[in-house]
C-alpha cells in the first residue's frame, strides 16, 4: 500500500527525532548543558520549509515527537492515550514552525533577526504555558526544567520563574541557528550577543542575591519504605525506619505519598500508632494518606500528626489526569480497559492552606504541603510562600513508573521551585527519589531509587516575609510572552490579506518531499 504524499516527507520524520533530542537534557540523561543547542536541528528543519505551512506541520511534528518521548513513561497509565496527547500538544509547537519560517527563511536582515530572537522564545513559553493547564495535564517536562542542576542558571527563576528560563535556553538556540546560517556580519554580530546575554543572564542575576545568611534552620528526616508488597507492608516498613529515628534533633518527619490506606478520622489503631512515633521521636510526623473517606470518596491528604493526634490536614487540590481521574470520563473512560488509568475518580480539595506545626524549641514552623504531581506547577509552590511558608515539603510516589526517567525528573522539580521561592525544599518519595534542596536550589542530600530508610537533612528557613522577584511579579514572563505572541499573530494576519500576499509564497522545492 503506498503512503500518502504528506506521510512520504522525510524531513517530517527527521523533525520527530529532532523533537526527541531536548529529552537528553532532562534526568536521567542529565545533558543539561545540551538544550542550548538541542532545539537548533528541530529549528533549522523548520526554517528551510519551502512554505509556511509546511514549517508549521514540521513544528507540529517536533512538538509530538518532544512529548512522546519526554512522556514515555505514561504508557502504564493511558496506553494509546499518549499517542493521541502527542499529536494534540505537538500541534501548538506549529507556531513555532511558522515563526521561524517567517522571520529567519532567507533573506534574514538584522530586523528580522532581532524579531526571531524575541518571537520565538515567546510562541515558546506560549505554548508552554498553555499545555501547563492543570486539566491538560500540567507543566511537565518545561525547557527551563532542563537547567534545575545549574543555581547559577537558576537566578533567571527567582526573577521570572522556569518560564524565564525557557526563554532564555530558547533564545540561546534562536541565536545558534542565525550565528551558523546567517550572512550579513550585522545579523550574526546580534545573534551572538543574544547568545552572549541569554548564558550570561542567569548567573549575573544570581551573583546579585544577596546570599543566603544565618537564619533559623530545621533538621527534617524523609522517610522512604522503598518496594514493598503492598499497602500494610508499606505502612510496617515506614513505622520500622521512623521508630529508628528516635533519640535524634528532628523538628519534622515527612513520609511520602499514600504511605498509609487508613482514614485516620476513622481508624484510631493505626493513628495511635502514628501518635506513638511522634512521642519517640519528639517530632510531628506528615503522613500520606490515601483512603476511601466518610463521604466514600477517595481522597490523597497530608495529614499533620502529632502526640495530641491530628492537628492539620491539607487534600491534594490537582490531580493527575488518567491517574488519578479520567476526564471526561464518558468518553475517555475505555482507557481504563487497556491502561492503569483511575478505575475511580480521586476527590480533590477545596484549596490550598499552610499547614502549621512547631520545631523542637516551640518555635512556629509554618510549611507548604504539596502532594506529588503537585510539585510541578510553579503556582502552587508560589503561594504557599505568600502565605508565610518557610520550607516547601512534596509528598510522592512514582513507584508505577520506578524503572523510567520519571522519579529523577520529578525529584528535580524541587531546585525550580526552591529558587523561584527562596524556600528550601524537600521531597519525600515512597520508592525514591527523596530529595532537598536549600533555597537558592542547590542539592543538599539524596536518596535514589532503590534505596531504602530514612534521609535527614537540615535546612537553613526562608526569613519570614523575604520575596524574590517571583513572588512580588509572578507569571509575568508567560503573559508577556503571550502578548509578543499576539501581536506576532495579528502582524501575520496583515500580512496575508495585503493585496498579492499570496504570490510570494514560494513553491514546494523537491528537497521538500
Amino acid at each position: 500500500m503506498k503512503l500518502p504524499a504528506s506521510l512520504r516527507r522525510p524531513a517530517r520524520y527527521a523533525s520527530s527525532a529532532a523533537g526527541a533530542l531536548p529529552v537528553l537534557t532532562f534526568p536521567a540523561a542529565g545533558l543539561g548543558w545540551l538544550a542550548w543547542v538541542a532545539l537548533v536541528p528541530g529549528l533549522e528543519l523548520m526554517r528551510r520549509a519551502a512554505t509556511a505551512r509546511e514549517a508549521t506541520v514540521r513544528g507540529w511534528w517536533f512538538g509530538a515527537g518532544f512529548i512522546l518521548t519526554a512522556m514515555y513513561w505514561l504508557v502504564p497509565s493511558i496506553g494509546p492515550g499518549l499517542l493521541a496527547l502527542a499529536v494534540v500538544f505537538g500541534a501548538l509547537q506549529g507556531a513555532v514552525g511558522l515563526a521561524v519560517h517567517r522571520l529567519l527563511h532567507p533573506p534574514v536582515t538584522p530586523g528580522r533577526a532581532a524579531l526571531a530572537l524575541l518571537v520565538v522564545p515567546s510562541v515558546w513559553v506560549s505554548t508552554e504555558f498553555v499545555r501547563s493547564w492543570h486539566a491538560l495535564g500540567g507543566p511537565w517536562a518545561l525547557l527551563g526544567a532542563s537547567q534545575w542542576e545549574h543555581p547559577a542558571v537558576l537566578g533567571l527563576a527567582s526573577v521570572g520563574g522556569a518560564w524565564l528560563v525557557s526563554a532564555a535556553v530558547v533564545a540561546a538556540n534562536v541565536g545558534v541557528l542565525i550565528l551558523l546560517t546567517g550572512r550579513r556580519l550585522p545579523v550574526r554580530a546580534l545573534a551572538a550577543a543574544a547568545v552572549t546575554a541569554a548564558l550570561l543572564t542567569g548567573p549575573l542575576l544570581f551573583a546579585t542575591q544577596r546570599a543566603p545568611g544565618p537564619s533559623d534552620t530545621a533538621t527534617v528526616a524523609l522517610v522512604q519504605p522503598g518496594q514493598t508488597p503492598g499497602p500494610e507492608e508499606r505502612l510496617a516498613e515506614g513505622e520500622r525506619i521512623t521508630a529508628a529515628l528516635a533519640g535524634r534533633p528532628l523538628d519534622l518527619v515527612v513520609w511520602g505519598e499514600s504511605s498509609t490506606t487508613a482514614d485516620l478520622d476513622r481508624d484510631p489503631v493505626t493513628l495511635a500508632g502514628l501518635r506513638r512515633l511522634a512521642t519517640a521521636t519528639g517530632a510531628p510526623l506528615l503522613v500520606g494518606e490515601d483512603a476511601r473517606k466518610a463521604d466514600g470518596k477517595i481522597s490523597k491528604d497530608a495529614v499533620l500528626v502529632t502526640p495530641a493526634g491530628i492537628t492539620e490536614r491539607y487534600r491534594k487540590i490537582r490531580l493527575v489526569p488518567f491517574g488519578e481521574y479520567v476526564p471526561l470520563r464518558p468518553v475517555l473512560g475505555w482507557l481504563t480497559g487497556v491502561s492503569k488509568a483511575a478505575g475511580e475518580n480521586r476527590a480533590p480539595g477545596a484549596g490550598f492552606h499552610l499547614l502549621h506545626s512547631t520545631d523542637r524549641a516551640g518555635r512556629p514552623l509554618p510549611f507548604g504541603a504539596l502532594i506529588c504531581f503537585e510539585s510541578t506547577f510553579p503556582d502552587l509552590s508560589r503561594v504557599a510562600a505568600a502565605d508565610g511558608a518557610r520550607m516547601i515539603v512534596f509528598q510522592s510516589a512514582t513507584s508505577t513508573f520506578q524503572s523510567s526517567w520519571a522519579p529523577q525528573q520529578h525529584a528535580s522539580l524541587g531546585a525550580l521551585r526552591a529558587a523561584e521561592t527562596g524556600r528550601p525544599v524537600v521531597q519525600a518519595a515512597l520508592t525514591g527519589e527523596s530529595v532537598a534542596y536549600d533555597r537558592q536550589g542547590r542539592r543538599l542530600a539524596s536518596l535514589g531509587t532503590g534505596g531504602s530508610g530514612a534521609l535527614t537533612v537540615t535546612l537553613p528557613l526562608a526569613e519570614p516575609g523575604a520575596e524574590t522577584w517571583y513572588l512580588r511579579l509572578g507569571d509575568w514572563v508567560p503573559y508577556t510572552a503571550a502578548a509578543v505572541t499576539l501581536a506576532a499573530a495579528a502582524g501575520e494576519l496583515r500580512r496575508r490579506r495585503a493585496p498579492g500576499a499570496e504570490l510570494t509564497e514560494r513553491q514546494p522545492e523537491a528537497s521538500a518531499r
